[in-house]
């Protein structure tokens, strides 16, 4: 069996990314949900109000599922983890304690009125809701990645008597260059998945031929902020998280690249395997210079390798690291391309008569979903092996008292109840899927 610490970081790993799933759909489907009413209220367009309903309908069922799979990651910070809950609290727990009181409650009381309230709210009101339903979502998304940057980049901290972290600065912390950039990087990573999510189920609406005018709408919209999206995903939001990670955690972006030897023009891989045990990359295809590029803006920079740093202090699965961030980088260029072959069919009238590229767009919606998640693996992977970057290792971090066995049995059960709800949440969306938009001639005027 494996040790009390790799069960307890499988967990977390295991609880953190099943729920992910839900959260980075409702912050890319609220961004939808306030342009499709805007346009609603300033078009009179029953289409618009028509599809903004089905996506409400879709937001509260992910959001409520994403909070039963979010709770349990609260009370692992107690259980499996209670020397980083001591060690760290006081600075992390104030944010995750604004996520929860400010964000969460934002989110869902506005939630209610949308979900609920259309029947007795003006259209302006019933816009409003919705405005700060995207307001609540998206600042429950910063306020967890300012708790993450803090753990990539700690500032605004102070070693108190005991030998514990302590906040020090609040502005200093939120304002975390890391915080900030990558929070635009993962919001507009979420609004990818919620731009093919979009597009793609209205490309099976065309395909079948149901809803027309809904199914037109969302492929115009999906494709537009798709493209916008995507683009921003990769520059200049992933650029500069590349230089930040360059600039503070070198022997990550080393691990991301499975480069061992130091060198100027550094190369990009685009095809490898990393071989740990001979320490080299085999079976290369690379493009010169780029890496040296994206790290510090120069062909002709020198980027160090892993061979410049003990072993200790290396990522612990140099090989995941390698294909989570190459998997990233791959399907995040792949999404550019389809969503600008896309608007190009758009724009010629001929998307919703292109076959192919319908179900190109339909099968598609898996994989920004993917690419998320491996995105975060690749964060939290080369941050290893430490918990708070320089002060604080994963080894030191977990609950001591808590066995191993305890772990996996509580994984177990974790899994049985994930996947019901992952059945139940199929389910409840595949039938909304099936029922269609709710036509605007169904909901009487305020």
């Amino acid at each position: 069996m494996p040790d009390g610490l790799d069960l307890h970081r499988l967990q977390f790993a295991f609880t953190i990314i099943f729920h992910y799933i839900f959260p980075q759909l409702t912050m890319g489907l609220a961004l939808f949900i306030v342009l499709l009413k805007y346009r609603g209220l300033r078009t009179g367009e029953a289409r618009f109000d028509d599809a903004a309903r089905f996506w409400i309908k879709v937001f509260g069922i992910t959001f409520a599922v994403g909070v039963a799979t979010g709770i349990p990651m609260e009370f692992q910070f107690g259980t499996n983890w209670s020397r980083f809950t001591e060690y760290a609290g006081g600075v992390v727990g104030h944010t995750l304690g604004m996520e929860g009181l400010f964000a969460f409650f934002l989110e869902s009381s506005f939630l209610a009125l949308l979900v609920f309230g259309e029947r007795r709210l003006s259209r302006k009101a019933h816009f409003g809701a919705a405005l700060a339903l995207w307001i609540g979502s998206w600042l429950s998304g910063f306020f967890i990645t300012a708790t993450n940057a803090f753990m990539q980049h700690p500032v605004g901290y102070e070693i108190d008597a005991n030998g514990n972290l302590q906040l020090a600065d609040f502005w200093t912390f939120i304002t975390n260059p890391w915080a900030l950039v990558q929070y635009p990087h993962t919001i507009l990573g979420a609004v990818v998945t919620g731009s093919f999510a979009v597009a793609g189920l209205g490309a099976w609406w065309t395909l079948r031929g149901e809803h027309t005018v809904v199914a037109r709408t969302n492929l115009a919209y999906g494709t537009t902020v798709g493209l916008i999206a995507a683009v921003l995903v990769a520059f200049p939001t992933g650029d500069l998280q590349g230089k930040l990670v360059a600039k503070h955690k070198p022997i990550a972006l080393a691990a991301m690249e499975g480069r061992f030897e130091t060198g100027t023009h550094a190369e990009i891989t685009l095809i490898g395997q990393p071989n740990v045990k001979e320490r080299k990359l085999d079976n290369p295809i690379a493009v010169p210079g780029i890496l040296s590029f994206i790290a510090y803006g120069s062909f002709s920079d020198e980027v160090k390798g892993l061979n410049e740093y003990p072993e200790s202090e290396w990522p612990t699965n140099i090989e995941l690291v390698y294909y989570s961030f190459h998997i990233m980088a791959g399907l995040g260029t792949l999404f550019i391309l389809l969503m600008a072959v896309a608007n190009l069919w758009r724009w010629r009238g001929r998307l919703h008569t292109s076959r192919a590229l319908l179900w190109m767009l339909m099968l598609a919606v898996p994989f920004p979903f993917i690419a998320n998640t491996v995105g975060w693996m690749t964060a939290e992977l080369g941050r290893q092996p430490w918990v708070i970057y320089g002060l604080m290792r994963t080894e030191d971090a977990s609950s001591p008292n808590v066995h191993g066995g305890t772990t996996l049995f509580s994984l177990i059960g974790f899994m049985g109840i994930y996947f019901v709800l992952g059945c139940l949440y199929l389910f409840l969306v595949g039938r909304e899927i099936a029922h269609g938009p709710q036509s605007s001639t169904a909901t009487p005027a305020h």
